[in-house]
């Protein structure tokens, strides 16, 4: 079973490399507008007159230094002092990437959603959705604990492929976004199986037939089939059983799994066939397995 760690290695690239992003540092500035409520009152008379562009400054000064919980007050400080700056719309962005930094997913997530709420035409709405998606990602668990974060993860992909299909993150988003559905997917197997050893058959089909409906193109739609041809066989219900056998054969005729069901089915005197009006049936006509 893949685990969330493994995952991270295998598609995750230095986040160096999206800060290069120039448009995180190229923003054109816009009145705030919203979330301002939130931000702490300032008496006018002791408003810090430092100029925005050197709070701005100092801020870049202290993440070059490696020096994030520093820059973050320093962003903090600007968006708090100067709302309607031009820069002010720069500190939120950078507030965020300066929480994920340090480890501060929480707070990454909530400058990010922030930003993108406020600003969802500005060429930085993607990198912001991006953010959120990549702090739930750090979060994910390993597949035997709940898998909140994993989904979460996933729906944020979800939205920053929607909406923005074509930015520069969409190649790693659509990457990762598969690996969560590996994940999600694997949970699915873990309960299933716990289900059949038990022998609660049917709790079992449950669980597999999600990921059969869900997660057709990840890894482990294989043993699904193969665990309905075990929990189809000891419930009695042969066609089902024969259904699903058929349908792993045709889609994977070199599969350990289908070699496995076939002698299964060949200890009852039955052989692989398929249903057409079977849910497992319908569930892959015009589905194309990768």
């Amino acid at each position: 079973m893949i685990e969330a760690s493994s995952i991270k290695t295998a598609v995750s690239r230095p986040m160096r490399d999206v800060f290069a992003y120039r448009a995180i540092l190229a923003a054109a500035g816009l009145a705030l507008g919203l979330g301002l409520a939130a931000c702490a009152t300032v008496d006018e008379d002791k408003v810090d007159a430092t100029p925005p562009d050197v709070i701005y400054n100092q801020g870049l000064a202290e993440m070059k230094n490696g020096k994030p919980t520093e820059a973050i007050k320093k962003f903090e400080d600007l968006d708090r002092l100067h709302p309607y700056s031009e820069l002010s719309r720069k500190a939120i962005l950078l507030q965020a990437y300066s929480n994920f930094q340090k480890g501060d997913y929480t707070s990454c997530i909530q400058a990010a959603k922030r930003f993108a709420t406020i600003y969802p035409q500005s060429p930085e709405a993607p990198y912001a959705l991006y953010l959120i998606a990549e702090s739930y990602f750090k979060q994910m668990p390993d597949i035997s604990r709940d898998q909140e974060m994993t989904q979460k993860a996933f729906e944020a992909y979800s939205e920053l492929l929607t909406k923005y299909p074509d930015s520069k993150f969409s190649s790693d988003a659509r990457q990762k976004q598969e690996a969560t559905r590996d994940q999600l997917a694997g949970k699915e197997m873990d309960v299933g199986r716990f289900y059949l050893q038990k022998r609660e058959y049917l709790a079992a089909i449950n669980r597999f037939r999600v990921v059969l409906a869900k997660y057709q193109t990840t890894r482990h739609v294989e043993e699904a089939l193969a665990r309905l041809v075990e929990c189809y066989y000891a419930l009695g219900v042969v066609p089902e059983a024969q259904t699903a056998a058929a349908v792993l054969g045709h889609n994977f005729p070199d599969s350990k799994w289908y070699k496995d069901s076939y002698t299964l089915l060949q200890t009852g005197g039955y052989t692989p066939q398929e249903d057409q009006g079977s849910w497992i049936s319908k569930a892959f006509r015009g589905i194309k397995i990768i």
